[in-house]
């Protein structure tokens, strides 16, 4: 905990506010990418790939549930990366009637190639 008298930046204290709103699975996909950050701005490799954390799928889930489960699920890999692809499984499902369940098994065999290519580009 912080010392009384001590200040945070206003960087900090945004930070904060943010993380302070998400929910439980959100903060541990948020402090997993931080982790990450702090390596790669170190300029050091972290020791080991980290593992998915995955999340039993539901009976019954809509897209846009699946991909925040996906995300969570992988929280190494960049998703900004992964923006385009998934909001083009969306529109699949949404515009050209392509069934729920069918798009989020696409959803996770994608989530799976961008860990295997994260586990890839790891180990070089």
């Amino acid at each position: 905990m912080m010392k009384s008298g001590s200040s945070l930046s206003v960087e900090d204290k945004k930070a904060l506010q943010l993380f302070r709103a998400l929910d439980a699975s959100q903060k541990q996909t948020a402090v997993s990418f931080m982790a990450f950050l702090a390596t790669q701005a170190s300029g050091q490799k972290s020791q080991e790939a980290i593992k998915p954390e995955p999340i039993a799928k539901p009976k019954e889930e809509s897209v846009i549930k699946a991909i925040k489960r996906l995300r969570s699920s992988y929280p190494m890999l960049d998703q900004n990366q992964l923006f385009h692809v998934t909001s083009e499984k969306m529109m699949d499902h949404l515009m050209h009637g392509k069934t729920a369940p069918d798009v989020i098994d696409e959803l996770e065999i994608l989530f799976l190639q961008k860990y295997q290519v994260y586990l890839k580009a790891f180990s070089d």
